[in-house]
């Protein structure tokens, strides 16, 4: 394992420079940072622990600033006059900078292979930045759920923010997506489309009927046949005509014959979700015509594993009805658990896996997508070794928990009170996350040495603790003017934020090395 001093220093791909201007003033400056428009030059720099955009211009040009909000300091440099001006890193700032610099504005990244990074604290994204160096992922830096944003009380412009002040201060111009994840609602497409998203991934589950294994043929039948036929734009015997005896080839290794309790299954299971879909995706092309974006289609949230017939039932019908995506993220078989790798037989997964592969390749159109995906490790190795199609993955609990591997290094004590916090409530906040840890293996923090709390990010328990609770961390208050934590945590990050950046480009390397596609 590297040391400490290991990733703080490899976690830079340029260390701070000081720039120093007339009357003294020094700022330390991230190089990559620095960009020249009209004339004028901006970059991002630290004063102590406080960053800031910088903005110089000679006296004669010093309207490129004036959109820009923040503190004038006038200097000289070489006997020539500079403006220079200190400002604050906020949405205001965020959006005249979108206007000046098209590569700190989102794109659509389409059919390649895709990273999706999470980051609910909005300090990760400079790490996740560096850890692509060397690998073939487009990142997806903007990305949250509406959950997590109710739970940590931020709103889709901060999320997006702080991809914009990561790109710009990583000098990254190779394009970023940014996803407004698990939108289940007409409104949820039009607060994240005013934010200016790209990707949208609309969340069927509430629409999914469950418990279809459960009934009889017959029940089945009569359920099916009385569905809601001309919201579906079809009709019972259209569906049967399509699938019912019918033998779909979808490679010399691969084909398809359901069964007639598959097809009325995969019909009762998910005619209204696919309605559902319909709607979303109509209401998002025709209310923002102009708007570019791509559209993820995610059923992992689901009772049951998508079978192979289902997903294909699911692309084919999807198609029939003219909404076009970009991935799908099925329910795969074993259990995708949150925070933690695989649970299951892998050889399993990559046999079911390799079905679902080649339904994508048969359609052609769009990339699977995991979702869960925090150190899915033994997955990535299967999925790598497989090296086929195209793949999005999703990541965003794993960035929080590697921030606070930074306070068990840094600052221990204010780890062993978050530990403590997390382990009473984990009962109460995992009910809406798919967890099995056993709170019966964590001991009270004051009960580990200083040296052991790193190491205790290896347990599961400690892991899934951490990761369901970061709502309640993040916004619990000790009074009506501060936080419990989040101050703390913020403070602390902010001071050590090589270690954080190192931390996490090992993290993620970890998840990329099974691709290793370089191009």
């Amino acid at each position: 394992m590297k040391t400490e001093e290991d990733l703080s220093e490899n976690s830079s791909l340029e260390r701070l420079t000081s720039m120093t201007f007339g009357g003294g003033f020094t700022v330390r400056t991230y190089p990559e940072s620095v960009n020249e428009v009209r004339g004028a030059r901006l970059f991002i720099g630290r004063e102590k622990e406080n960053k800031f955009l910088y903005l110089l211009a000679t006296d004669g040009v010093s309207g490129t600033l004036d959109d820009f909000a923040g503190e004038e300091i006038h200097g000289s440099s070489n006997g020539t006059g500079i403006l220079i001006r200190r400002c604050p890193l906020n949405h205001h700032n965020a959006s005249q900078l979108q206007k000046l610099f098209p590569f700190t504005r989102p794109v659509t990244i389409g059919l390649r292979d895709s990273f999706g990074f999470g980051d609910r604290l909005g300090l990760a994204n400079p790490g996740h930045i560096r850890s692509l160096n060397g690998y073939n992922f487009k990142p997806v830096l903007a990305q949250q759920s509406i959950r997590e944003l109710t739970r940590t009380n931020r709103t889709p412009e901060d999320v997006m923010d702080a991809a914009v002040w990561a790109v710009f201060q990583e000098g990254y111009k190779s394009g970023f997506g940014a996803d407004a994840d698990h939108l289940k609602t007409i409104a949820d497409v039009d607060l994240l489309v005013k934010a200016g998203y790209t990707m949208f991934t609309i969340d069927p589950s509430d629409h999914v009927v469950s418990g279809v294994g459960n009934m009889s043929d017959d029940e089945l039948k009569e359920r099916t046949s009385k569905l809601a036929w001309s919201n579906f734009q079809d009709s019972y015997a259209g569906l049967l005509a399509r699938y019912d005896h019918r033998t779909i080839i979808l490679s010399d290794a691969l084909s398809l014959k359901p069964a007639s309790r598959e097809i009325h299954e995969a019909c009762l299971k998910y005619n209204a979700a696919l309605v559902h879909i319909k709607r979303m995706h109509d209401y998002l092309k025709s209310t923002y015509p102009k708007h570019e974006c791509e559209i993820e289609v995610s059923i992992d949230e689901t009772d049951t594993v998508t079978t192979p017939f289902e997903h294909f039932y699911i692309v084919n019908e999807l198609n029939r009805l003219n909404i076009a995506f970009i991935s799908l993220a099925p329910r795969f078989v074993g259990d995708f658990e949150k925070g933690i790798d695989y649970k299951g037989s892998i050889d399993l997964f990559k046999s079911e896996y390799l079905k679902h592969v080649a339904i994508a390749e048969h359609f052609g159109s769009y990339k699977i997508s995991f979702h869960s995906g925090s150190d899915k490790f033994r997955v990535y190795e299967a999925v790598g070794e497989i090296n086929r199609g195209n793949v999005h993955i999703k990541t965003a609990g794993t960035s929080y928990l590697e921030a606070l591997k930074v306070l068990a290094i840094r600052e221990p004590d204010l780890f062993r009170e978050i530990l403590d916090y997390a382990v009473g409530l984990y009962e109460t906040e995992k009910k809406s996350y798919h967890v099995s840890g056993d709170m019966k293996k964590i001991k009270p923090g004051k009960n580990y040495r200083d040296d052991e709390l790193e190491n205790m990010f290896a347990s599961e328990a400690v892991r899934q603790a951490l990761h369901v609770t970061y709502g309640r961390v993040l916004t619990e208050k000790k009074n009506a003017s501060g936080y419990t934590f989040r101050s703390r945590i913020y403070d602390c990050l902010n001071r050590n934020e090589d270690l954080h950046y190192g931390l996490l480009v090992r993290h993620f390397h970890r998840h990329m090395d099974p691709f290793r596609r370089v191009g």
